[in-house]
């Protein structure tokens, strides 16, 4: 064997044996039984336990979602930021006009 396989054979070994005893190990180690900061209601409002057929806010939702949209567009500056002085004058004019939109939409966030 080379010494990439062996290397590649104990990381694979390393994270399979990680990956089981991480879960196990904070399982056993975990409080079993509710307090009442666990029975308590979360930061976005829900009750813990499941009551159907109550409405809820749907604003927790579009916001995570928003967050979630303006993540993912903030990882289009990097490559936009390398690649700037290659952009030709078509290019520039759409990457502002995009930032000006997301610009306005965390505004309006």
């Amino acid at each position: 064997m080379t010494s990439f396989n062996q290397t590649f054979i104990i990381s694979i070994i390393v994270i399979t044996a990680l990956s089981v005893i991480i879960p196990v190990l904070s399982y056993l180690l975990s409080e079993k039984t509710p307090d009442k900061e666990k029975s308590s209601v979360y930061e976005c409002g829900f009750s813990p336990m499941y009551q159907p057929g109550k409405p809820f806010s749907i604003r927790f939702f579009i916001i995570a979602i928003l967050f979630l949209v303006f993540d993912l567009e903030i990882i289009l500056l990097f490559p936009w930021s390398i690649s700037l002085n290659s952009l030709l004058e078509g290019g520039l004019i759409t990457s502002l006009i995009f930032f000006v939109i997301l610009a306005v939409g965390l505004t309006y966030e």
